[in-house]
């Protein structure tokens, strides 16, 4: 058994011919792309590309295995240089009862082992589908009935971002995921948590205790690849492998999550639209106390307050801590030009995050800029909640003159 890094949530955003795929992630953002990012710069072993039942990526990939630097594995995955596994994803937004009769909607990543499999998939799921080219577009199915598909074809489903207030299980549809799949519902063995929230608010409910959490960037870029990720125990890295750490079977499993402090995201808090203001009152409220609008964005901590049925968070034994950790490029005074000194001398992001002493990483760019890096993989931050699709401060205790640059970091980066 070794340990592994996965980030399993990765949009395209062009195809190599440049055919838009995710219309509000860079053009950058292709199948070869990602695989040279994860292996050459982030360290990431195992990603989940999810767009990957577009026709035009499946005419990627299968050209991305002629040139002889990749190839499919039997137990599922493609193999790139050895170094990373990518696994064929697609993200589905299905179409749910929502709460008070409303209609409501929530996305959820599908994984299937081989190229055969998710080219079948899209070729069922282009009759659901308006334009099965782009990603995420809604389809016609409940997850209820999406569930089916994906395990016709060999696959498994994961509810994404369970609690953002826009196409969410919890944020948009349900109090009870299990309202939703029913009797099906032990079939689903793992849910993203999503940027707004961490375990400590998850596992106050209950129905989430015999879930794995997972931890995942939804990247639109190749630098957000790895904004958060988890670290996995497993023998070798497959499709198999992944499936057998989320089931927690024959001692693979989650190790750790690691991201951002929930307080950071952009949904964490209730946000006025009408005045333009988070709303953090003790008690959750849909009405804003300031102008007295209905027209707020309810937060993840607010709904999570609304729906929980455990007072405290107790978290099941064997739950994987959550880490909080600030990315490289997030971090003030680390540009560019430093990440590359550093990457040239390290290898990868994640040999700098987690191998490496402060005086190793001091030896190349200096005592500052190692005492800053160290303090954001610790998580050493104090936040300022965020809502209303903005990002909020974050300040270092060892330097309160970086908390603009941090403001202006948080507030330009993008889901």
């Amino acid at each position: 058994m070794y340990e592994i890094f996965a980030d399993l949530h990765v949009h395209i955003g062009r195809s190599e011919k440049g055919k838009p795929i995710k219309i509000t992630a860079a053009r950058s953002l292709n199948f070869a792309n990602i695989a040279k990012e994860c292996a050459e710069r982030k360290g990431i072993n195992v990603v989940g590309i999810i767009d990957c039942a577009s026709p035009y990526v499946i005419e990627d990939i299968e050209n991305f295995l002629k040139t002889g630097d990749a190839y499919e594995l039997e137990d599922g995955g493609i193999i790139y240089k050895d170094k990373v596994c990518i696994l064929l994803g697609s993200e589905v937004e299905t179409s749910e009862n929502g709460r008070n009769g409303k209609k409501g909607s929530a996305h959820n990543i599908c994984f299937f082992p081989h190229l055969k499999d998710i080219k079948q998939f899209s070729n069922e799921m282009s009759m659901h589908i308006k334009n099965i080219t782009l990603s995420t577009q809604r389809s016609d199915l409940s997850g209820y009935d999406l569930i089916d598909i994906v395990e016709k074809y060999n696959g498994i489903l994961i509810p994404a971002h369970i609690f953002t207030p826009f196409k969410s299980y919890y944020g948009n549809c349900t109090d009870r995921i299990k309202d939703i799949f029913k009797e099906k519902y032990d079939k689903i063995f793992a849910v993203e948590l999503g940027l707004s929230s961490d375990t400590f608010l998850a596992d106050t409910i209950s129905e989430l205790e015999s879930k794995t959490f997972l931890t995942n960037s939804d990247a639109h870029s190749l630098p957000k690849i790895a904004r958060e990720y988890n670290k996995i125990q497993v023998e070798d890295i497959s499709f198999k492998e992944i499936v057998k750490a989320l089931k927690n079977e024959d001692g693979r499993k989650i190790l750790a999550n690691y991201g951002l402090d929930p307080k950071l995201g952009k949904y964490h808090r209730t946000f006025c639209d009408n005045c333009n203001c988070s709303i953090e009152t003790k008690e959750p409220v849909e009405i804003c106390p300031m102008c007295n609008s209905n027209k707020v964005t309810f937060g993840v901590f607010d709904r999570i307050e609304l729906i929980k049925d455990k007072d405290h968070t107790i978290s099941p034994k064997g739950r994987p801590p959550y880490i909080y950790q600030v990315p490289l490029n997030f971090i003030p005074g680390v540009g560019g030009k430093t990440i590359e000194k550093l990457i040239d001398t390290f290898d990868t992001e994640m040999n700098i995050l987690h191998k490496l002493s402060k005086d190793d990483i001091e030896a190349v760019v200096g005592e500052k800029v190692a005492a800053t890096i160290i303090n954001a993989r610790d998580g050493n931050i104090k936040v300022q909640s965020g809502g209303g699709g903005n990002y909020r401060k974050s300040k270092f205790k060892i330097d309160i003159l970086v908390l603009k640059m941090l403001f202006i970091e948080y507030t330009l980066c993008s889901i």
